[in-house]
């Protein structure tokens, strides 16, 4: 049974405790990755400056303490696989939801399961739907 890393764990372990059961959950059937739970001012505004995040801080989910948002990845990462990505974000979504939280996926921001009405695509972006 896959498990997370000290890294993953850790980073987690930033995020709220809803995204926290839904992660843990989640690799022990699938193989993944945490990247990044709370975020600080430094980086949210470097990645709204490289284009990487639409808001700068305070305002993304990332920069809450508990954060409201996680980037996950299937493991091992390959950042060219978006099918392996997009079937990887259908069993978060299927897992959460069975948990009865519901998650907003950043290449779905409107959730209305068509991938190709987006203008921005961020494949790793889990985030709580009305938080």
């Amino acid at each position: 049974m896959p498990k997370f890393s000290e890294i993953s764990a850790a980073r987690l372990a930033t995020c709220d405790e809803r995204l926290q059961r839904v992660f843990n959950k989640v690799v022990e059937h699938f193989d993944c990755t945490i990247l990044e739970g709370h975020r600080s001012k430094e980086f949210q505004d470097l990645y709204f400056k490289l284009g990487k995040s639409k808001v700068k801080w305070p305002l993304g989910k990332h920069n809450s303490t508990p954060s409201r948002a996680v980037d996950a990845i299937p493991w091992p990462i390959d950042w060219n696989d978006t099918m392996r990505m997009t079937f990887f974000a259908g069993y978060v979504i299927g897992v959460a939801s069975e948990m009865g939280i519901r998650l907003i996926w950043g290449h779905d921001w409107d959730g209305d399961t068509e991938l190709h009405d987006q203008s921005f695509n961020d494949f790793p972006h889990f985030e709580l739907k009305g938080e």
